[in-house]
């Protein structure tokens, strides 16, 4: 009855393809004829034909991560499983347990698709962290400094969580705190404080500082997995609101939020390490006409268009954005001024060659964009007011074309 209810609720609640043995002369059976891949084995420790772990100990043998359920438990029996590498373990003792464990596979099952940097300037200790979180299925990044951490976290913005001692050989762990914050925002990557000091206000001041949880060492390996997982679930969750936020309702690029939140960050790491950036306003060509003459449904069809366009060619690389109305942003990462011209034209001539099925009439849609050149450290809106100085200057000049100082240079030469 109980297992019935289990395999309902993991099949229901979390989309599972569940496959449930009764004992283990049914599990043997599985792997002797479908020889299956299981992703996670949720098992009790005594079966009636395996009272002694025997079923652990194969889903092991089979490659197959475990996770315990059991009613039977006691110290040394924790001991015993945890030895054995379990992902985890829940226990029979209440009501709340079946919960527990739906929550547990969730949570297992989805560790996967968080990255995490672990730091730590002791390599005993380095490898124990990696070691343990590795276990919890997290992909993971290993540095012994802060300096290292930094360039880790600029060079890859799929970073979810940081775990880092506050003793660390370069820097302590609230310096580093202070210029993962100061770099990345607030909540584009949680971080997690690991120390062995004894003083109670050394947690008060890393979370006060703005870390996110604070781990005292020695600690137990389940407060370590369960802090570490409550901490993965959370950034889960905000990058879910994030992404909803982040969009335009239309178009389903970017908004101008997000490119006014996230254009900033992206220059700032560009200038600190000296690579080529640029920044185009890319404008409908008589979009209000178009309006007016057609009405906003064609409107909106040409708009959703043109960012499908826009995306296609510029691919994740870019940062692309709906600014409002009929303007679009792009900030071009690793692009010379020179490169990011030649992408500009390519999209003008892409977009006005093929024409825009809208209401069963084929209209032919040009653009106009204005592109500056990010190579000094300014304010982000200097940047955006002078590519949109460029854009005035590409549409006084007659629409359809791209301005640029490069372009501005070549034409005054000619």
């Amino acid at each position: 009855m109980f297992s019935t209810a289990l395999k309902y609720r993991l099949e229901k609640e979390l989309g599972l393809q569940v496959t449930h043995c009764p004992s283990m002369a049914a599990v043997r059976t599985i792997f002797q004829t479908e020889a299956p891949e299981f992703a996670l084995a949720v098992l009790d420790l005594n079966l009636p034909d395996a009272p002694n772990c025997e079923a652990l100990d194969y889903v092991i043998s089979k490659g197959i991560a475990p996770l315990v359920f059991t009613g039977s438990f006691s110290d040394a029996t924790r001991d015993q499983i945890l030895a054995k590498n379990v992902l985890d373990y829940v226990v029979k003792d209440s009501p709340a347990a079946m919960q527990q464990l739906v929550l547990a596979v969730d949570r297992i099952l989805t560790s996967g698709k968080t990255r995490v940097l672990v730091v730590d300037s002791d390599p005993d200790s380095l490898q124990k962290h990696v070691g343990l979180i590795a276990k919890q299925r997290f992909q993971i990044t290993a540095v012994e400094s802060g300096a290292a951490a930094l360039d880790a976290l600029d060079a890859n913005s799929g970073i979810d969580m940081v775990v880092c001692d506050l003793d660390l050989a370069d820097m302590d762990g609230f310096a580093l705190l202070e210029e993962i914050r100061k770099r990345h925002g607030d909540d584009t990557v949680r971080v997690v404080g690991l120390s062995t000091a004894t003083d109670r206000m050394v947690a008060a001041r890393f979370l006060r500082a703005g870390g996110d949880e604070y781990i005292q060492k020695p600690f137990l390996e389940e407060e370590f997995n369960s802090r570490i997982f409550h901490v993965a679930a959370i950034q889960k969750r905000v990058q879910s609101l994030h992404r909803i936020a982040a969009r335009d309702y239309l178009t389903d690029i970017y908004n101008r939020r997000y490119f006014f939140e996230a254009g900033p960050r992206l220059v700032d790491q560009a200038v600190r390490r000296g690579e080529p950036m640029s920044i185009a306003i890319l404008d409908i060509d008589h979009f209000k006409r178009l309006n007016d003459t057609y009405g906003h449904e064609v409107g909106d069809v040409v708009l959703k268009a043109v960012a499908r366009r826009l995306k296609h060619r510029l691919n994740d690389r870019h940062l692309l954005a709906r600014l409002g109305g009929e303007e679009f942003g792009i900030i071009f990462h690793g692009l010379s001024l020179e490169a990011a011209l030649d992408c500009c034209e390519h999209l003008r001539r892409e977009l006005a060659a093929q024409p825009i099925i809208a209401d069963g009439e084929a209209l032919t849609i040009t653009v106009s964009a204005g592109l500056a050149v990010i190579a000094e450290r300014e304010t982000f809106d200097n940047y955006l007011n002078a590519a949109d100085q460029f854009l005035y200057m590409a549409k006084h000049a007659g629409r359809n074309r791209v301005f640029s100082e490069l372009s501005l240079m070549n034409a005054l030469a000619s």
